[in-house]
């Protein structure tokens, strides 16, 4: 088998860093775990950072970066990602929480932080051009010929530009990434475990890049 690997996968949104993540998870057999998951996972099992989760939530408020930590902390202490790694998609997204990462980590230190770099100017045209179902979620890729209606293959549901998915929109959140970010990639840098890695081609060229580049630094 494979051995594992314990990586952290940052890019842009748009990037593909989501459908990379899920080939490695398969690859290196280690979790991808997903800021989301874990927080809806924590909220729906009701385990004690859950329940401050949810409260925070209902409340309309942002969860703090304590929570997080704790429950990135919880779930990396199961038996797969004790064995296997993981490769995380989503945490850490500030300076504080990578050095938390660290601590958690302990004697099995972090492989690799990847910056899956693809150009601003594609990411923003991918995300303007994508188009989700309203009903199960399925995403698509606007052609400029789209069928009136557009009915998706999976659900038959109506297929919609999200509200956030303009380009205003998709700027901000780009902006925001790259504020965000950047401090994130400088630390990995001066800790000599980052590694830039070309995200432009097909997913396969993208996925070999990768596999590369762990390999190499595990």
């Amino acid at each position: 088998m494979i051995p594992g690997a314990r990586v952290v996968l940052l890019g842009r949104q748009g990037s593909g860093k989501g459908t990379q993540c899920t080939r490695l998870s398969r690859h290196f057999v280690a979790p991808h775990i997903s800021t989301g998951d874990m927080l809806r996972a924590a909220v729906r099992e009701g385990t004690e950072l859950g329940r401050l989760a949810r409260e925070i939530i209902d409340a309309g408020g942002l969860v703090g970066d304590d929570i997080m930590v704790g429950i990135v902390d919880e779930r990396l202490q199961r038996d797969d990602a004790q064995i296997r790694g993981y490769i995380l998609d989503g945490f850490p997204r500030t300076v504080f929480q990578a050095e938390s990462l660290d601590r958690i980590a302990g004697d099995k230190p972090l492989h690799v932080a990847i910056d899956l770099d693809v150009p601003r100017a594609m990411v923003l045209d991918r995300l303007s051009r994508r188009r989700v179902c309203r009903d199960c979620g399925t995403n698509y890729q606007s052609t400029g010929s789209d069928p009136r209606p557009w009915l998706c293959d999976t659900c038959g549901g109506d297929v919609v530009q999200r509200d956030d998915d303009t380009p205003e929109a998709i700027n901000r959140r780009l902006d925001l990434y790259e504020s965000q970010t950047q401090p994130l990639i400088e630390f990995y840098g001066r800790t000599r475990r980052l590694e830039r890695v070309d995200g432009v081609g097909t997913p396969d060229e993208v996925f070999a890049r990768l596999t590369g580049t762990i390999e190499k630094r595990r």
